[in-house]
Parts: C-alpha cells; sequence; structure tokens
C-alpha cells in the first residue's frame, strides 16, 4: 500500500513509540477493504509496538487505532490517505505515548471533561481543513478514554452522508446530534464542552500586564509583524480568532518566492512554529470586538477580556464575500458552499454552478469539473477577469459552461438542500432558472474591519487605510495585510505589509516615551 519512501518515513516517525497500539481493522471483500488491510499490515511491519486484529465494526472498511493500557480509541472510517494521512501518523504516535503538542492547562481540562463524547467527523481527502479538526478531536480522545472520534470518508460512506443531509465538511456530530460545521479548534472545542472556560480564560487575559505591541490577527501579516517586533525586544502579543487566518483554507501556493509549491495548512503551520521561535504572547480563539483608548490602548475581546497595548496592529484580514440574496444563508452548508477543494467531492456526479468569474472562480470550475458531471460559471461582468491560461483550461474542457452578465438573484432549495438558482441576463433582462444540487460562491474578499468603523479612517470598500509606514489614522495604531487598502491581496505581500508596519510600530514607540504618550479618545462597538 505504501511506497518505499513513505514507508521510510513512518518506520522514523514509529520510532517515538514508547507503548503498545493495536490496529483493529473492520473489513470485507472490497477494493477500499482490501487496501486499508494492507496499510494496516505494512504499518504492523514498521513496529514491533504495533499489533494488528480484525473484527466486524459498524462501519466497514475502517480502522481503530487502541490504546490497551488506557482504553483510548481513534477510529477512521475509509481509507486516511491524502490530507489525513497525516492524522493517521499523529492518531499512532499520540495512542502510542509520543507527547501531545498541547499546554499542561489544556491537557489537564480535557483529562477532567465530565461525561462521555462520541464524536464522529465527517471529511473529504481532499479538504485542507478536515485535517484540523480531525487532528483536534483525535488528541482529545488520545488524552481521555471518555472520548472517541472516527474519521468518516463522505465521499466513500455516501449513503450516511445523505442520510444526513451533510452537503458541506468537515461536519462533525457528538453523541448523534451535530456539534460544528467547518474548522474548529481544540480551544473552541473545550469552550462549547466545559461552558465556564471561557469565562475563566477571560479573567485570565484581562490580568496580562500591557504590551508594546499587540497584533490582532494570526494570518501571514500578524506572524510577519509579530516576529518583527519580538526581535526588536519588544512586549509582543497576538490575539487572533483562528491562528493562519484565509491561508489556512488555501491548497494550493506556487507564488511564495523561494518555494516552489506548498499548501496552506503547511504554510499555517510554518508561520506558527516561527513566531513561538521568540518570546510572544499567542492568544488563539479570540476576537477583537472594540478597541479604545486613555493613554494606553484597550483591546476588548468577544469573551469580555481587555487587552492594553502601547500600540496596536491590526492585521484581521479578510473573508469570503457572500451574494447576499434570499437562500444564500438559508441553504450554507446545504448546498451552498465556499470551499471548492473541501466540498467538491459530495458533489460527485451532480451538476452545480460556481458564481464569479475571476482567479478563483474559474480555478474552482476546473478542480470541479474532474469531479462533478457539469459546472455552470456565473460572471456578473460583460467578460471574464480570470487569467488567460484559465480561460483557456476552461474552455478545454467538455463540462463547463460560462455564462456572462449573469446576476444571480436567488438561491432555491427544497427545504433541506439547494435544488437549483435563478438569475437575470442583465444584457436583456430574462429570468432564468438553473437546476443543480451545490453552488461555490468565489466573489472576492471582504475586510474584517466592521469592528473598526469610527476608529479608524476606512475606505468606502470597508478597508483600513494606512500610510507607507503602515500607520492608521490614529497615531499608535497600524495596520498591515489584507484588511487594509494594499491594492494587491496576496500573501507575500501581506508578510511584507506585516514588517513594515511591525517597524513602523517600533519607530513610534522609540519617539514617544510612556510618560509622553498622546491621550488618544477612540471608542467603536462591534459591528
Amino acid at each position: 500500500m505504501l511506497d518505499a519512501n513513505l514507508k521510510n518515513q513512518l518506520q522514523t516517525y514509529l520510532q517515538n513509540l514508547k507503548r503498545p497500539v493495536e490496529l483493529v481493522v473492520s473489513a470485507d471483500e472490497s477494493k477500499k477493504s482490501q487496501e486499508l488491510k494492507s496499510l494496516a499490515n505494512d504499518i504492523v511491519s514498521l513496529s514491533s509496538l504495533v499489533s494488528l486484529k480484525e473484527a466486524q465494526g459498524q462501519r466497514t472498511p475502517a480502522m481503530t487505532v487502541v490504546n490497551p493500557q488506557l482504553n483510548t480509541q481513534i477510529s477512521f472510517a475509509g481509507l486516511p490517505m491524502g490530507h489525513e494521512f497525516t492524522s493517521l501518523v499523529l492518531a499512532l504516535l499520540h495512542t502510542g505515548g509520543h507527547p501531545i503538542k498541547l499546554s499542561d492547562d489544556i491537557i489537564e481540562q480535557i483529562r477532567n471533561l465530565p461525561g462521555k463524547y462520541e464524536f464522529e467527523t465527517y471529511v473529504s481527502l481532499t479538504c485542507q481543513n478536515c485535517p484540523d479538526v480531525v487532528q483536534a478531536l483525535n488528541m482529545m480522545a488520545a488524552i481521555n478514554p471518555n472520548i472517541t472520534n472516527v474519521m468518516i470518508d463522505g465521499a466513500l460512506f455516501q449513503d450516511e452522508v445523505a442520510s444526513r443531509n451533510i452537503m458541506a465538511v468537515p461536519s462533525v456530530y457528538l453523541n448523534s446530534e451535530v456539534f460544528a460545521a467547518g474548522r474548529i479548534s481544540i480551544g473552541e472545542i473545550l469552550n462549547k464542552l466545559d461552558t465556564g472556560a471561557a469565562s475563566r480564560k477571560a479573567e485570565e487575559l484581562s490580568k496580562k500586564a500591557p504590551y508594546e505591541v499587540l497584533v490582532v490577527g494570526g494570518g501571514p501579516a500578524g506572524a510577519a509583524a509579530a516576529i518583527y517586533a519580538a526581535r526588536k525586544g519588544l512586549r509582543t502579543g497576538v490575539v487572533a480568532d483562528k491562528f493562519g487566518g484565509q491561508v489556512a483554507e488555501t491548497v494550493g501556493i506556487e507564488n511564495f518566492i523561494s518555494v516552489k509549491a506548498t499548501e496552506g495548512p503547511k504554510l499555517v503551520a510554518n508561520l506558527e512554529a516561527h513566531v513561538r521561535d521568540y518570546e510572544v504572547d499567542i492568544m488563539d480563539n479570540q476576537k477583537a470586538v472594540k478597541l479604545a483608548s486613555d493613554g494606553l490602548f484597550e483591546l476588548e475581546l468577544a469573551s469580555g477580556a481587555k487587552l492594553r497595548s502601547r500600540t496596536i496592529l491590526l492585521a484581521t484580514g479578510a473573508r469570503w464575500r457572500e451574494m447576499n440574496v434570499p437562500g444564500e444563508k438559508e441553504y450554507r452548508g446545504k448546498g451552498v458552499a465556499y470551499c471548492p477543494h473541501c466540498d467538491g467531492p459530495l458533489f460527485k456526479g451532480k451538476r452545480v454552478a460556481v458564481i464569479g468569474g475571476g482567479n478563483s472562480g474559474i480555478e474552482a470550475a476546473i478542480d470541479l469539473a474532474n469531479i462533478v458531471e457539469h459546472v455552470t460559471v456565473l460572471e456578473f461582468d460583460s467578460k471574464l477577469r480570470a487569467d488567460d491560461v484559465l480561460q483557456r483550461k476552461a474552455a478545454s474542457m467538455g463540462n463547463i459552461k460560462i455564462i456572462t452578465q449573469a446576476m444571480t438573484t436567488e438561491v432555491t432549495g427544497d427545504g433541506t438542500r439547494v435544488n437549483g438558482l435563478n438569475y437575470t441576463d442583465r444584457a436583456t433582462g430574462e429570468s432564468h432558472h438553473i437546476a443543480l444540487a451545490g453552488i461555490f460562491v468565489q466573489i472576492g474578499l471582504v475586510p474584517n474591519a466592521e469592528w473598526l468603523k469610527g476608529t479608524v479612517d476606512l475606505t468606502p470598500r470597508g478597508e483600513i487605510i494606512v500610510d507607507e509606514r503602515g500607520q492608521t489614522s490614529v497615531p499608535g495604531v497600524f495596520a498591515a495585510g489584507d484588511v487594509t487598502n494594499s491594492p494587491y491581496k496576496q500573501i507575500i505581500i501581506a508578510m511584507g505589509s506585516g514588517a513594515n508596519a511591525s517597524l513602523g510600530a517600533f519607530d513610534y514607540l522609540i519617539r514617544h516615551s510612556e510618560d509622553s504618550t498622546e491621550t488618544k479618545t477612540t471608542d467603536t462597538k462591534a459591528a
């Protein structure tokens, strides 16, 4: 099953096992089952601490990684290859006693959770966001024997996916009830399970001493800013809703200079590791809602916590723009999707639409055309905005239809899932309906700056206006990355602007001593 290179790598990892691991395989005569048995046999051959047995389980094919001593269980329904192979390797290591990279406080919190938790996580093996969720739950299952998690390949167990009306991944069920959809971190999971965790964390954060540079946002701009500030010897904090930002949802990256090709999750992991090399206080799973100041800046978080700093560096990035038409919110996750790589496999053999004719839209159409029956691209303008090479590729595929001057007016459905959309031909004014199973929205970005309206100057598009040093209209408040009025939204440009704004903050600090900081009065509420 595994080639020689993968076997060598896996054997190296398995040398970190400290205690026995048992693989329990549920298989039949199907091709996938035989491939799973082959994978299990390969793993067993690489370590004397791994044993194998067969037992009929709830799902077939499936493999459960068991710690016989602690009775912890981590299961994989399907063949955990693709993006999920790393999840399998980590499950083996954590079950076998390799240290879990979580703080002692988090490990203790997981260990002390009361009750029994049976998680089921539906994924697609091409989804770059799914492994984060699977691995978070797997780590919890490796710590607490009352927690189990099974990764379910949605493309393989289609009947089960259909019965639960799952049309987006990752989708997480807890004790057979919907628990979460989309990326979710261990911190967010614990906040949902341990209702007092958020308030305890808020109290802890509010006690922190003031920072010299407080970075708001953990994407490329925020990471670069934090590294540059820390290298200047400044007391630096990073507060982020989710570390990595939008990059974590990017699959292929081929224009990051000096790196021929990488993937978003891998780049995010490297960014976080680089930031943690310095004395940077990272506060993840925290959303900023209000900025005020009276001598020191005060940042209020959604949890109620308040952080103080001499300077603020805003790097909150951007999010996918929505169509804002009737039916979009109602059918989100029920046919309306924003990540073709994650959710595309769930629409295998069906008819879908892509909204948007820019690079992201045409790239999505090309990717989907290899999976689905047919793709219709709807572009509002009279011509596509994608690069010529992408347009030529799309035109060469026999199952992509492009409609320009199309204004989507409504997403339609049967109450449980999408069944089509309505659009108006802007050239003729005629209305049309297209029968569809899924709609992928790819129409650009919206800056995450609504909560700053009235605090710093924004463009009509809601972007933070910055000068050549990255400073906003408020002295001492800087901004960088996709949230600003930078004309080009690119990873490498965001990193450069983060470094630039951080140096701007350093320059501001050395010119304004703590006792002569201008008193400012700014106040804004969350949008």
